[in-house]
């Protein structure tokens, strides 16, 4: 066959590369880390559907978090960094709440992390005139709340019944101490200031009928860092269980784009 060339870096068809990628592990001798660090319910088990439809295009590593203690970016950041592979570079997935934990690390181990996906999230409160409520969020009976609530909010009129035991059975795991945590923290982050020393390259995953994150909020991200690649997909707040094959082909692309594939011949 020759060189294989042509194929590397951003000219590539990373349609293709995915492609062979996943089916032709001769072309590909170490198959990418994709981390993935969860929403605000923090259990990681929502991430199901989107694993089944990535099939082999990664080896993926499901980050949970501790799911009563009351923990803020912070903690949770120093949680998900011990967490995080040791020993070679990944792509770091940051889905809503855990965007700016995404960010942060990302920002902090520029040779270990390759590549970023946000998924539905923020660099900074996406509602900041809620922000002198934070008093509020540690009160707010979250886990009280009807689900049928919180599945109209995070998956709108993608609610299938499978998707909302799966919704109702995550958000069950964490306890509202947790969850009161989680909230308050929202209310205050800005990493603006990290997303301007990420050096990765960055996917952003929008979702076409979000509910709960705003448009600016990924608005704002790709003003920070012009290079960050916006795709926008039909879906509701909770996309990666909602479309999940259609945001596993958009982070196929995108791994096909930021991994370095050596020279190949036969």
């Amino acid at each position: 066959m020759g060189e294989f060339s042509g194929v590397y870096g951003f000219g590539a068809n990373p349609t293709w590369l995915a492609f062979l990628r996943a089916h032709d592990r001769r072309y590909c001798p170490t198959m990418t880390t994709l981390v993935l660090l969860p929403g605000m319910d923090g259990t990681g088990t929502l991430f199901d559907p989107l694993a089944n439809s990535l099939s082999n295009a990664a080896a993926l590593k499901v980050v949970a978090y501790p799911p009563a203690a009351p923990n803020g970016y912070g903690a949770l950041q120093t949680f998900a960094e011990a967490a995080l592979p040791a020993d070679e570079s990944f792509i770091l997935l940051g889905e809503s709440f855990s965007g700016p934990i995404a960010i942060s690390l990302a920002a902090k181990h520029p040779n270990r992390i390759k590549g970023v996906v946000l998924c539905c999230t923020f660099a900074r409160n996406p509602h900041p005139y809620l922000a002198p409520l934070s008093f509020v969020a540690a009160l707010a009976p979250i886990k009280q709340l009807p689900l049928a609530l919180a599945s109209a909010a995070l998956l709108g009129r993608y609610a299938t019944p499978a998707l909302r035991s799966a919704l109702g059975a995550a958000l069950a795991m964490a306890s509202g101490a947790a969850l009161r945590a989680r909230l308050q923290a929202v209310l205050s982050v800005d990493v603006s200031a990290d997303l301007a020393r990420v050096t990765a390259p960055i996917l952003y995953l929008r979702a076409s009928e979000d509910r709960l994150i705003p448009k600016r909020a990924s608005s704002l991200i790709k003003h920070l860092r012009p290079s960050v690649q916006v795709r926008e997909i039909e879906g509701p707040h909770c996309l990666l269980q909602a479309a999940p094959s259609a945001a596993a082909q958009a982070i196929r692309e995108f791994i096909g784009v930021v991994e370095p594939w050596p020279a190949m011949s036969t």
